[in-house]
Parts: C-alpha cells; structure tokens; sequence
C-alpha cells in the first residue's frame, strides 16, 4: 500500500497573537527550516511497522531538535535494522564534528554533487522514523508551532543520509534530512519541507546495490496524496529544552494559511 499526503489547502487571514500562560513562553529563538520532529512511538511498534530485525532501545521523543540522538533505520546484510546517531552529518573527511553549523539538512537539489554530501547519498542511505514534525507560523510578536502529521499519528519515514566520522576516540556516526520544495498546500508556511518517502519506496532507498542517482533522486519530490493535518500547539515546545508528553499541548487555533 502506497503512503501518500496532501495537506488542507487554506487561506491566509489575519489572527491576533496567541496567549502563552505566564512564564512559559521560551526564551530560544525558532530554529531553521525541517529542524524538529517527534517520534512518540515504541521501539516495538518502530520494528513492526519499519520490518526492523534490530532494534534499539529509546523512549518515545516529543521535541528531537538538531545534534541530538536519532533514531535512523539502514540495511545490512539484506536486513533493516535501527541505529542511534547524531543529527548533524559530519563529513568523514572534517577534521572537527563541532566546526561550524551542524549539517542537519541536505538538499534533494544538490545532495548528489555536494562534496559533503554526494558520497553518503551514492552508499549510504538510511529512513528517519517520525511521527509528526514542526513548523512555525508568525503572528504579530507570536511564532505558532504546528505538528504536522498524518491522520491518526501514522508513522513515515523522512529520507536521510549518514556518515561515519573517525576522528575521535569512537566511531560518530551522523545523519541528516534530504529536503526538496513545499507542495502547494504547505508553501504558504514555509519555502521547504523534508522528503517524506513512500513506504513502497523505502526498499529501493535503503538499496547498497542502488548507486546511479537518477533512480535515487525521482523519490525526492513534495508529498502528495493523502492529507497531513496541522495541529497548533502551545509555543513552550519552541524551546529545543523542552522534551516530554506533558508540554506536547494541542490548541483548538485554527491554522492561517
């Protein structure tokens, strides 16, 4: 069965800013494009849904924000099994993993020609499970979050690509999001969005053997078909500090867009 999405299409309309009870509106700024998600399932339920043979051990996430510890999903030896790594790619030619900004986000654009990234995309490919991510709308003074999701919370998989640094005592391995153009529902919140794959496609990414790009890069595109859903929350989950169920709170605000 082929996983697809579409968005509600909506019209921008003016709204006041939307109150944050005191004390609990965040001090961090918005992060950057495509730069938080959730996974709020079980690593049992990651293994049925995914096929995972080997799984690890997480507790489900509400805010994954950039140079945290992922879940990621590769294949070897002809069979799917689940990692933790950095959000972050490092280069396995960078003499330093903290130098400069954190490779969280490869374009679908690029990705096959940047030096950064062409060699992880040509030999190493990997899902990044998720159960929703976040954009942020302005309002006035307010920046608005929304989880993004299927209906009923159904998992997917954003396409990723992942290195393995040498430079240090232990082996880092390290991911990142591929990123192409919004559909046309979505562009009215932002200029980007992260690939999501269909599930019919997860084997011939995940394919070692799958090396040409053309092949590789027709997955890339905006998702369509199915709608997602955009559910507001309460801005304390802008801050990256803010991790658990218990400031994931929906708001009843309908989006603008």
């Amino acid at each position: 069965m082929r996983l697809s999405v579409h968005m509600n299409t909506f019209h921008a309309t003016a709204h006041p800013p939307i109150a944050v009870p005191p004390g609990s509106r965040p001090a961090a700024t918005i992060p950057i494009m495509c730069a938080r998600y959730n996974l709020r399932i079980s690593p049992q339920k990651l293994a049925e849904i995914f096929g995972v043979v080997r799984s690890v051990e997480y507790q489900p996430r509400f805010n994954i924000a950039p140079t945290q510890t992922v879940v990621a999903i590769r294949e070897q030896n002809g069979e799917r099994v689940a990692t933790n790594m950095r959000w972050g790619l490092v280069p396995s030619w960078s003499k330093d993993p903290k130098a400069g900004k954190p490779l969280i986000v490869a374009r679908a654009e690029t990705v096959a020609t940047t030096n950064a990234f062409r060699s992880a995309f040509k030999h190493r490919r990997c899902l990044i499970p998720a159960t929703g991510f976040y954009e942020w709308e302005h309002r006035g003074k307010e920046k608005l979050p929304y989880n993004i999701h299927l209906p009923g919370d159904e998992p997917f998989a954003f396409a990723g690509i992942w290195e393995t640094w040498n430079g240090g005592n232990q082996p880092l391995e390290s991911c990142a999001h591929i990123t192409t153009e919004p559909n046309s529902d979505m562009a009215w919140l932002k200029d980007r969005m992260s690939v999501i794959l269909h599930r019919d496609d997860w084997p011939a990414w995940l394919d070692p053997e799958i090396r040409e790009p053309e092949p590789l890069l027709s997955l890339l595109h905006p998702w369509q078909g199915t709608r997602l859903e955009l559910q507001p929350l309460d801005p304390v989950i802008n801050s990256s500090k803010i991790e658990g169920e218990q400031f994931f709170r929906p708001l009843d605000t309908p989006a603008s867009g």
